[in-house]
């Protein structure tokens, strides 16, 4: 069990996506370190499965979302505000992958990867400032992609979407900083969960299957691991994956033309 962070205790910490896979180890790794949750995901029965596996688990509250709901979110809020009072951050986690090529992706499906993985979010987000901003300032956490740092095959809306969110995390980290809002944004590489399983192929339906590299990958509480200890550390553009990703991360940074050829030749799917 981790050690408890006093920069922790009693914190309220509001996680979306939180049923399983990354936002159930960030729940676990959080609770332990004393931190007060708000669980959000569509699925009641498996909120409640991830609650009463973590510490303190009476002190946790549920709080079940469809997070492209904007009067639903608004609902939540107001929720929160009645019940809680306050919150110390916002992890924006929920989202859906995908695995089809752009040429068998018609734009229906790319609006609705848009729809959960960039709209959603910063709707969240934005309905959320007044209660983080309350006390003179709050945290947002976005979990992005390695994806949406380089862009690779069978995910170019994804890649998009989560680059998108990337990018309106800085506008919102610089706007707000002077306010006290500290924002930081993980790009988790591959990651054993079951986000190749629910990815959309390009006819919108779930893909079914386990990714070879994400059977292989880190285990989402080793990724929790790394990402509490970085954003604890007040780091804000955090690269949790294999030496792959972590490599494609920097060349993206430093050489984009030798980044194209890399991925050209990777082996994705």
């Amino acid at each position: 069990m981790a050690l408890t962070h006093t920069t922790l205790l009693n914190k309220v910490i509001w996680i979306t996506g939180a049923s399983g896979g990354i936002g159930e180890a960030l729940a676990r790794e959080l609770a332990a370190d004393g931190a007060r949750l708000i669980l959000s995901a569509r699925r009641q029965t498996e909120l409640e499965r991830v609650r009463d596996s973590l510490a303190n688990a009476t002190q946790h509250v549920l709080l079940p979302l469809d997070i492209t709901d904007s009067e639903a979110i608004t609902a939540a809020i107001a929720t929160i505000q009645q019940q809680i009072g306050g919150l110390d951050w916002l992890i924006n986690n929920a989202g859906i992958s995908q695995r089809a090529l752009i040429l068998d992706t018609p734009l229906e499906t790319e609006r609705k990867l848009f729809e959960v993985d960039y709209f959603a979010q910063i709707n969240l987000t934005r309905q959320a400032l007044p209660l983080l901003l309350a006390d003179g300032g709050g945290k947002v956490i976005f979990v992005s992609s390695v994806a949406g740092l380089v862009g690779t095959q069978y995910r170019g809306s994804y890649s998009a979407a989560k680059a998108a969110l990337h990018l309106w995390a800085n506008s919102l980290r610089a706007e707000l900083f002077d306010q006290g809002l500290t924002v930081a944004t993980l790009f988790p590489g591959f990651v054993k969960t079951d986000v190749s399983l629910n990815a959309l192929t390009g006819d919108g339906k779930a893909l079914g299957e386990m990714d070879t590299a994400q059977a292989n990958a880190m285990s989402a509480e080793q990724f929790a691991a790394k990402a509490v200890k970085a954003l604890l550390n007040n780091k804000s553009y955090i690269v949790i994956g294999g030496l792959k990703e972590r490599l494609g991360a920097w060349v993206s940074r430093l050489s984009p033309e030798l980044l194209y050829k890399m991925i050209r030749k990777s082996k994705v799917r």
